[in-house]
């Protein structure tokens, strides 16, 4: 549950394919320590969660479009104990590298260097927020539990 809601003003534009929102739709539970986010999607609302604490940052909404699916409202965490808020234009670029790059397995390199410019200490991104400490790994979505649980 989020405890402080607000709505982000700026949304990620893409359009994921329907394939690409099927795998979306499989969720994502973090491997190990290392990983920061769980994604679980119930309906057209994907959930994701910090992986250790459980707490809920995000709230994204996806509607179909033609070509597929785009997100069309995003909910996030307000409180300062659960998530620090960095701006909307930073939290909707973390959004589409977490699905991006973690659940689709896409390289995001564009993706990361803008969140890296947005940030105080970019060095940090790659594990403070996404929850990896350097290139992607191979095979990363290949090879990942599914999450359908949504946690309150």
């Amino acid at each position: 549950m989020i405890e402080a809601p607000v709505s982000l003003a700026e949304l990620p534009r893409r359009v994921w394919t329907e394939d690409e929102w099927r795998r979306i739709a499989r969720g994502y539970t973090a491997r190990d320590m290392d990983e920061k986010w769980d994604v679980a999607v119930e309906g057209a609302v994907a959930h994701l969660h910090r992986s250790w604490t459980g707490n809920r940052i995000f709230e994204v909404t996806f509607e179909p479009v033609a070509g597929g699916r785009r997100i069309s409202a995003v909910t996030v965490e307000s409180d300062p104990s659960r998530y620090r808020r960095s701006g909307d234009r930073y939290d909707c670029v973390l959004i589409e590298v977490v699905i991006s790059y973690l659940l689709l397995g896409e390289d995001a390199a564009e993706l990361r260097a803008e969140l890296a410019g947005a940030a105080e200490r970019p060095e940090l991104i790659l594990h403070r927020d996404i929850g990896l400490r350097g290139e992607p790994r191979d095979g990363l979505a290949g090879d990942r539990q599914e999450s359908s649980q949504i946690e309150e």
